[in-house]
């Protein structure tokens, strides 16, 4: 019989708040994703099966009441780059672990500051509007 893959709470897929699609597919290959919906129908169940949370965009929301409710929770996995949203001492109590992307926007953020730079001191947007007379509508 296969193993089961360990459980991962989530706030959805898509829409607004959910997370990304390519993003939930790549998490599938790992692990078991158990939606907020899924988890607050059917609790009981679910509670034991969650060993993980992923928190994109700041959500779902970790409080006091959820990680009671996850007896097998380990990790609560931060997709950004802060955790000034997580109670990391509450969180510590439960004897659960955190984890974030500290460098995962280091190099697009010096690419465009750089580039905004560049563009600054060569007078880009100028020389644009100079060349192309209307083009500063587009601004």
């Amino acid at each position: 019989m296969a193993e089961e893959l360990p459980g991962v709470l989530i706030l959805g897929i898509g829409g607004t708040h959910g997370v990304l699609e390519d993003l939930a597919a790549l998490l599938k290959k790992h692990f078991r994703l158990i939606t907020m919906k899924e988890f607050l129908e059917n609790k009981k169940e679910m509670s034991k099966k969650i060993q993980s949370i992923f928190v994109f965009e700041c959500r779902p929301t970790i409080d006091r009441e959820l990680l009671e409710s996850l007896p097998n929770l380990k990790v609560i996995g931060n997709s950004g780059v802060g955790v000034d949203h997580l109670d990391l001492k509450m969180i510590s109590d439960f004897g659960v672990k955190v984890t974030n992307t500290p460098h995962a926007v280091a190099d697009p953020t010096a690419d465009i500051g750089m580039a905004l730079m560049l563009a600054s001191a060569r007078r880009l947007v100028e020389g644009n509007v100079l060349n192309f007379p209307g083009s500063y509508l587009l601004l």
